[in-house]
């Protein structure tokens, strides 16, 4: 119990950065890079602050670094990643060059558009979308087909549809295949019908979400060629195609633009590059609305 109450310790930290609805594994450490002895002395000192801040003895692992720019010249933006046992949570915060100040949450430059940088790291082209071409406000949604949170905005966004008719919305797979044995399979089935009939991967998306629930990592495949089936697709090169590292790459694709774009669960909306994890359908919405009224 004491080494568990540790470890939410960790995530209380982290909360900050990651509020997940399904958690996705941690992203692999980055290979260890040179430091300066200034650098290294805060590095040290910051982990002793943190150490000594949550009560974290030596059955936790911190593991800090390597040091990034952040957006004030006069803070480092420092990963973190927390482990105890066989859990692992990631995360940063911000602490000043000077070594006085630490800081959790976000930080952002005030001169520039905070959204720009999300916009530049997503591509649009060569996934599913529905809506304008042209659209002013463009919602991009990372997303697991196993995911109950997932369904739930899959419903939400039929209203949404219906609402704002000059609304793009682009479909991203973000399978979290450690906690979801079949979303991998799934998202291979979506590519796949996408590959064959871009209209026909909206039905497939479709029968995947309203099926959810007795959809199995036995059964998905069968499951898959029977949703192919009734979407008019060509069930031999259906088949071919969920076998295909073609298909793989392309779910492989989308899984690691998420990840650069610190997606950490799902579903994870992006409304014109505005985050918005969970898709509360409110908070669309006003968003839209917001983006909308907004100038060019």
């Amino acid at each position: 119990m004491r080494a568990r109450s540790a470890f939410l310790g960790a995530l209380a930290l982290l909360a900050a950065v990651i509020p997940c609805a399904a958690q996705a594994p941690a992203r692999p450490a980055a290979a260890p890079a040179a430091v300066s002895p200034e650098q290294a002395r805060l590095l040290k000192s910051t982990e002793a602050f943190i150490r000594h801040f949550f009560g974290w003895g030596a059955d936790i692992k911190v593991t800090l670094g390597p040091l990034e720019p952040a957006a004030s010249p006069d803070f480092y933006t420092v990963p973190i990643q927390v482990t105890l046992g066989e859990q692992t949570q990631t995360g940063e915060v911000f602490v000043s060059k000077d070594g006085k100040t630490l800081l959790r949450g976000e930080m952002y430059d005030m001169s520039a558009d905070p959204f720009a940088d999300n916009r530049a790291k997503i591509h649009i082209e060569g996934n599913p979308s529905w809506g304008p071409a042209n659209a002013r406000v463009t919602l991009v949604e990372y997303s697991d087909f196993e995911c109950p949170h997932c369904r739930e905005l899959h419903e939400e966004l039929k209203t949404v549809e219906a609402r704002y008719p000059q609304l793009r919305i682009v479909y991203k797979d973000f399978p979290l295949a450690t906690i979801h044995p079949w979303a991998q399979t799934a998202a291979l089935g979506g590519r796949c019908a996408f590959d064959q009939s871009p209209a026909a991967f909206w039905t497939v998306h479709d029968a995947i979400f309203d099926n959810q629930d007795v959809l199995s990592a036995e059964n998905v495949w069968d499951k898959l060629v029977d949703f192919a089936t009734q979407a008019g697709l060509n069930v031999d090169t259906f088949k071919a195609c969920l076998s295909s590292p073609d298909a793989a790459k392309a779910v492989d694709a989308n899984r690691a633009e998420g990840l650069a774009l610190a997606v950490t669960s799902t579903p994870t909306v992006y409304i014109n590059g505005r985050p918005l994890v969970g898709g509360d359908v409110e908070t669309l919405d006003r968003i839209i609305d917001f983006e909308l009224a907004a100038k060019n």
